[in-house]
């Protein structure tokens, strides 16, 4: 099956949006000698509107779930361990190799005397986009499910999916139930997993007209719901919001992103035609292949210029959202760009070691006991990888040492679930199969995620 560009386009546009939008709205103060960090967005009296262009996450999703569609549907025949192997293995790759670097930045920090406060603060900081893994691994886990859903049901999938989203809002928000949240982060964010399926198989995009109608139902909605619903304007989370529409997704989020895969799908065909000249083409194929990892590590020189050129004087803090802290802004952009290239080519040098690691198929008499081990992993990856994201790595300027032992965990279950059983089991199987069985699966040497 070609490769659809216009999906990776899509991808590469996001991740620049979101690291442009983090870098925007990240003011650093420093007073008295103790740094701080504000959500610039919070204090622009427009600036929730900027929140309608940089919220991009219903991107990956829509994406993921066009790619992982893809990648069910010609590798089926491999297994659901097998493929959900290469799928998280992926994406462990780059994550384990920032939360080593992480984990080392807490400790050199902590024995530089950095105070505990502002080092739990910092290591929080860069725990946060973490939040994306969890759900996206069970995502992952779940699709073969999810997509026989799909096809079988088609889009009455995701609209009861955001049904169940409206349900569980009207549980937090008229019966002060905030606990039943958590089960949006999956359920909404899976509706618009479900969206990339209905892509995939044209559903969405076979005719011209589905696109146009699921922008403007999305937009009608959104705007009924903004104008006379509970729901705010912003599209991401807000700090001390009663009613938000990202932590966890409401379903004034899921109407945003139909609007917003409307659009998108609406205008394939000229991103497609624009694709066709090889150099472009090429450039995008090139910043695909690190797209995870500038995502991961976008918001490190931030920190590093908050730890050392704020506390020398060396940038001026004017107020926010004054002309002179717009104009600093092209200038701050630029200058953490600067960092973010060579740091990122770096860390690319260090993820590739990990594509050696074998990844060979167990052996059918016990293929339940590898694909236990794969669930156990990727389950203790996704329960530690919730707990950094909502704590950071050093809560209290502390390493958690459990949580980062749970991660180490799971990670190494997913790579020991690929290894073949005993010699003997390996040499009572055909041996074709035997062959078979040390080719890696699909998408393990694949450099972006989706």
């Amino acid at each position: 099956m070609e490769r659809n560009r216009y999906a990776d386009l899509l991808r590469v546009g996001a991740i620049g949006l979101v690291v442009v939008g983090h870098w925007l709205a990240t003011d650093i103060t420093d007073r008295g000698g103790h740094l701080s960090g504000l959500d610039a967005l919070s204090y622009i009296s427009w600036g929730r509107w900027l929140t309608l262009i940089f919220q991009v996450m219903p991107v990956f999703f829509v994406v993921g779930g066009y790619a992982n569609a893809t990648s069910w549907t010609q590798h089926a025949d491999q297994g659901w361990a097998a493929w959900v192997r290469g799928r998280a293995l992926r994406l462990f790759r780059p994550t384990t190799v920032y939360v080593v670097a992480a984990v080392v930045a807490v400790i050199g920090a902590s024995l530089a005397g950095l105070r505990r406060a502002e080092l739990a603060q910092a290591a929080w900081f860069v725990g946060i986009q973490l939040w994306f893994l969890p759900v996206y691994l069970l995502l992952i886990l779940l699709t073969p499910a999810l997509l026989g859903l799909h096809r079988r049901f088609g889009l009455a999938v995701p609209a009861v999916m955001a049904a169940g989203v409206a349900g569980v809002d009207v549980a937090m928000i008229g019966f002060h139930l905030p606990v039943v949240g958590y089960a949006n982060y999956l359920i909404g964010w899976g509706a618009i997993h479900q969206c990339g399926f209905a892509w995939q198989d044209g559903t969405l995009t076979s005719r011209r007209w589905p696109p146009y109608a699921l922008a403007a139902g999305g937009l009608v909605t959104l705007t009924g719901l903004v104008l006379w619903g509970p729901f705010p304007l912003d599209m991401i989370g807000v700090p001390g919001e009663v009613v938000q529409n990202a932590n966890p997704p409401s379903v004034a989020l899921l109407a945003f992103a139909a609007a917003q895969t409307g659009l998108l799908l609406a205008v394939e065909p000229a991103g497609r035609r624009m694709l066709a000249n090889v150099r472009r083409w090429r450039l995008v194929s090139r910043l695909n292949e690190t797209t995870m990892t500038v995502y991961l590590w976008h918001m490190v020189p931030v920190v590093l210029v908050a730890v050392v050129a704020y506390p020398a004087g060396f940038i001026p803090q004017p107020g926010v959202g004054s002309w002179q802290w717009w104009a600093m802004r092209s200038a701050w952009i630029a200058g953490l760009l600067v960092i973010l290239v060579p740091l990122v080519a770096a860390v690319r040098v260090l993820e590739r070691p990990l594509d050696r690691i074998p990844s060979a198929q167990p052996a059918a008499a016990r293929r339940w006991a590898p694909s236990i081990w794969l669930l156990g992993g990727v389950c203790a990856a996704v329960v530690s990888l919730i707990k950094i994201t909502m704590e950071g790595f050093a809560p209290g300027g502390r390493l958690s040492l459990v949580i980062l032992a749970v991660f180490a965990a799971g990670v190494a279950l997913t790579v020991l679930s690929s290894y073949p059983p005993p010699t003997r089991a390996r040499a009572e199987a055909p041996p074709g199969e035997v062959l078979a069985r040390r080719k890696d699966p699909p998408g393990w040497h694949g450099g972006a995620p989706g």
